[in-house]
């Protein structure tokens, strides 16, 4: 069976739901496809601050309605190390904020009004994606249906929205070049169904290794911990949780407020960037052109990025004008590098001093220097927090 439409979206995370709304709003057709089940897909707990920009991006298109109803919003964050809090207030400097949403939250919202709403032709639960003649001006999309049936659908272009484990990236030529870095570090991902101990973001630097506090709603946290990689959910039973997230992020005054933990995952901290993000018909976004670690917060956004730029591109294109089409990549890669950039930077603050004594006495002073600089210097303090709420990050 065969579908014709002028865009194919593969993947339905905040990217390609955001490409399909955008396009579909336009009245330009599509066609998104999912792996996954709908229900999958809006339960399945990823990212949850958005920075300001990207909301008001996302309202000017009716995007955000219930977000803006119902997000908390953070505007500082909190280094604890030494047993004392110093505190980076990013939204006295920068005049922006974070917006406190869940992606799955944000996940339900795209996906109503897209079909719910717009009545945008979503096909979820399907398997065998296969993306064809991409260097042509034909390319297709092959799949198989939850019902088994063969299904191709004829396209203009296809935005891989897929993520880092989805067929796109894998379409790429031989050519592509994929840049990687591996931290060396594991990070211990956990929930806890245990309302914020703080108004605000907690990084923990300590000997015993770097912890983080991130809220999700009042009724649920995030919490990181620093561990080898290739570490073991097993190895980190509830009491040895709990004891290690008191020890690295409680301080007088700033106690930790436990719950049940619903949620254990090791992730072995890396980033990926493929450049460029276009091969022929197909335009890569979200994590199918890049991963950043969960240290800044900025995956969700780049995706969110990458989405409203392509959007625009191809609405462009259907109006005769390609030139955003034409530099799709090298405008997405731009901001893709500092955040990237402003990734490493936290990360050398984070785990360069966090062995007592450290296992690099150089890398651990500097990390300490540049703390020192970030919390001293307000010329320092208000570039960094330009770049962390994204307020610049374009050059």
């Amino acid at each position: 069976m065969s579908t014709r439409t002028k865009v194919a979206v593969v993947g339905a995370g905040p990217a390609g739901l955001t490409v399909a709304n955008l396009l579909n709003h336009s009245g330009i057709d599509c066609v998104l496809l999912e792996e996954r089940s709908r229900t999958h897909i809006e339960q399945r707990p990823r990212a949850g601050f958005i920075e300001e920009w990207a909301v008001r991006a996302l309202d000017e298109h009716g995007l955000a309605d219930r977000l803006l109803r119902t997000a908390g919003t953070q505007t500082f964050s909190e280094f604890r190390f030494d047993g004392a809090r110093h505190f980076f207030r990013y939204g006295d400097l920068s005049g922006h904020r974070h917006f406190v949403y869940p992606q799955q939250e944000l996940v339900t919202d795209l996906v109503a009004t897209y079909v719910d709403d717009g009545g945008g032709d979503a096909r979820f639960e399907v398997a065998d994606v296969r993306l064809h003649d991409l260097d042509t001006d034909a390319p297709a999309v092959t799949y198989t249906d939850r019902d088994g049936r063969e299904q191709r659908v004829d396209c203009d272009f296809v935005a891989g929205c897929d993520g880092a484990q989805g067929v796109s990236r894998k379409h790429m030529p031989p050519d592509a070049v994929v840049a990687r870095h591996d931290y060396g570090i594991g990070w211990l991902a956990l929930l806890a169904e245990a309302p914020p101990s703080a108004d605000g973001v907690l990084f923990g630097v300590h000997p015993r290794g770097f912890a983080a506090h991130m809220a999700r709603s009042d009724r649920v946290t995030r919490f990181y911990l620093q561990c080898p990689p290739g570490d073991t959910e097993d190895s980190w039973p509830d009491e040895r949780v709990w004891r290690e997230l008191q020890a690295r992020l409680a301080v007088p005054g700033g106690e930790i407020t436990e719950g049940e933990l619903i949620e254990k995952r090791v992730l072995d901290m890396h980033n990926y960037v493929v450049e460029p993000m276009s091969h022929g018909r197909l335009h890569l976004a979200g994590e199918a052109a890049h991963l950043v670690a969960p240290i800044a917060a900025k995956g969700m956004n780049l995706a969110l990025h990458d989405a409203l730029l392509l959007a625009d591109a191809f609405g462009a294109h259907y109006r005769g004008d390609d030139a955003k089409l034409d530099g799709y990549s090298d405008t997405c890669l731009s901001r893709v590098w500092q955040y990237q950039e402003f990734s490493q930077w936290l990360s050398d603050v984070f785990h360069s001093s966090t062995q007592d004594p450290p296992s690099d006495p150089f890398r651990a002073r500097l990390a300490q220097a540049r703390l020192r600089r970030l919390l001293g210097s307000e010329a320092t303090a208000t570039a960094l927090a330009e770049v962390y709420i994204g307020k610049r990050a374009d050059f």
